[in-house]
């Protein structure tokens, strides 16, 4: 049963629309609107991605001669430290979560989240999290030789001497990520459980929805676990406990199970989310129902419940027991299954569509080709024999960056321009989205697949010097990288442009099924007139029949209309 109000409430209300272009300075306000606090997120994300490239361009600037002849060694390890943690913390975590803000209380046919203040709390340390991390970049004793993972006994030391260093500015800042993001999935576990539409049965919930509730779960069984190693390695670092530190009896290797028993199931934090952009994405522009919805759905529950027993295929080399090292195999590769089914899913959707090459469809596409292909690397890396092999190469950081970059950001892409004209009313130029993508693409493939050759010639990550033998491949991921920085122009001057004098956009421009499409563009305060009745599955391309009770006609199943 859903437990969603059916009263009428006004949305005639002297309160502006929160995706209107004059509308601005609402974004910068401890507003509780689940829509604001959406486009807060994801333009916020966006700044620090953008620190995060051009952290980034710096490291192949270096890479590009076998000579470290740009940076400092130290500043590189800096650089490569603040990027990861940049890329992780402040871009792909808040992005999704903004996505998921802005569209799961649509999606479900909700007023809110559950909890609107704590949703505003939730984002509001986000900017906090940021100062403290670029503080730790700046000041004397930052995180440069701990790398982002900040394995003891190297991030306990304190070459400065100080209480207040650069390592502990970043330990607060990943402790404060934590406890953001745990308020934040609680928020959203509610909300999915409690706030659901009438008739919304768990069968009737968008792919979405289903992919953002098993992310979320991942965050409040996973988080806590990180929060808690990150303050253990705090006290450690200042009050003098011996958690992790070896020379007082403490174990550091403690501190890879509490870390990874969080980061290896945070990537499916990241890639559940985007998983359901995919299924939302293909139906519309192949004009077919989500093959096997139902499985699909189920599946995102299942990779949830699986990733918890991964973490340890990521300390192969760390000295783990035989026993453990099988065990870990095989649940590693055993994740492979239920996003196995996900793929054909997808595959079986757009098979025999009417496919409309949309911007949004060629990065769902774009990122599919690549989530395949980093997942063949990902079920070799699982296997303990070329793990052992590659664990410290470049290789690792191909498949790393094909999952997140390739598949995720392709995916985030996707969602941002299949839902602009909903968050903002307008329709983005379709001519600049097809140069985004194309740059995107071919700059992802030029940075990131030289890099598995150079892996398994034997190059180590995390150095700013190189033998020569390794200087081709460089050269090619350099160029790669300095492409992928130049193609964030055209989506900056797309979304920005759009936004403020694009084509107004109808209500449902691409002719999609789902209740966020049911609204206006964009919504109002409180997103509905009156709560929706919910009467039938969602993805009803071809089947002609009404959404909702009452809706005045079907959405129908030929073209789309721009």
């Amino acid at each position: 049963m859903t437990n969603a109000p059916t009263e009428a409430i006004d949305v005639t209300r002297a309160q502006p629309y929160p995706g209107a272009p004059d509308n601005w300075k609402r974004f910068f306000t401890f507003s509780t609107d689940h829509k604001v606090i959406g486009i807060q997120y994801i333009v916020t994300a966006f700044i620090f991605f953008l620190i995060g490239g051009l952290l980034s361009m710096v490291m192949r600037g270096e890479l590009i001669t076998p000579e470290a002849n740009l940076v400092d060694r130290t500043v590189y390890n800096a650089l490569f430290t603040m990027h990861g943690s940049i890329m992780l913390f402040l871009w792909t975590f808040p992005v999704l979560v903004g996505l998921g803000n802005y569209l799961v209380p649509l999606m479900i046919g909700a007023r809110d989240m559950a909890f609107p203040r704590l949703n505003a709390v939730s984002f509001w340390l986000i900017p906090i999290v940021g100062i403290l991390m670029l503080a730790s970049f700046l000041v004397p004793g930052g995180p440069s030789q701990s790398g982002w993972w900040a394995y003891p006994p190297v991030s306990l030391q304190n070459p400065t001497g100080n209480l207040i260093n650069g390592q502990v500015l970043w330990i607060i800042a990943i402790a404060i990520s934590g406890v953001s993001s745990i308020m934040g999935g609680v928020n959203f576990v509610t909300t999915i459980f409690k706030m659901r539409a009438p008739g919304m049965t768990w069968f009737r919930t968008p792919a979405f929805v289903w992919s953002v509730l098993a992310a979320q779960l991942i965050q409040l069984y996973g988080l806590p676990a990180l929060t808690a190693g990150a303050v253990m390695l705090l006290c450690d670092l200042t009050v003098g406990t011996s958690f992790f530190a070896p020379e007082r009896g403490g174990n550091p290797v403690l501190y890879q199970h509490f870390f990874w028993f969080y980061s290896h199931p945070a990537v499916y934090v990241m890639v559940l989310p985007v998983f359901g952009i995919f299924s939302e994405v293909f139906p519309v522009y192949a004009r077919k129902p989500l093959f096997g919805y139902r499985v699909v759905a189920v599946s995102s529950v299942l990779i949830t419940a699986v990733s918890a027993m991964v973490w340890v295929h990521h300390m192969f080399a760390s000295g783990t027991p035989g026993w453990m090292r099988m065990l870990f195999m095989f649940t590693t590769m055993l994740v492979a299954v239920p996003t196995g089914v996900k793929v054909f899913a997808w595959v079986a959707t757009i098979w025999g569509g009417k496919l409309r090459l949309t911007t949004a469809m060629l990065f769902a596409l774009g990122g599919l080709v690549n989530f395949v292909f980093s997942g063949i690397t990902g079920v070799m890396l699982g296997s303990v024999p070329i793990d052992i092999h590659v664990n410290n190469t470049y290789f690792v950081v191909a498949h790393f960056h094909y999952v997140i970059y390739g598949a995720i950001v392709f995916g985030i892409y996707a969602g941002l321009y299949h839902w602009f004209p909903k968050i903002t009313g307008r329709m983005y130029y379709e001519g600049l989205g097809k140069l985004h993508f194309a740059l995107t693409f071919i700059g992802t493939t030029l940075c990131f697949f030289p890099m598995h050759f150079s892996g398994l010639m034997g190059m180590p990550r995390r150095v700013s010097s190189y033998d020569p033998e390794f200087a081709f491949w460089n050269v090619l991921a350099s160029l790669g990288g300095f492409l992928l920085g130049i193609s964030t122009l055209p989506f900056i001057l797309n979304m920005v442009s759009s936004w403020i004098q694009g084509e107004k956009a109808p209500n449902n421009p691409w002719r999609a099924i789902g209740l966020e499409w049911l609204t206006t563009s964009p919504p109002p305060v409180e997103n509905f007139e009156e709560i929706p009745t919910v009467i039938s599955p969602p993805y009803g391309y071809g089947r002609n029949e009404p959404l909702i009770a009452n809706q005045p006609e079907a959405v129908p199943t030929e073209g789309i209309t721009t």
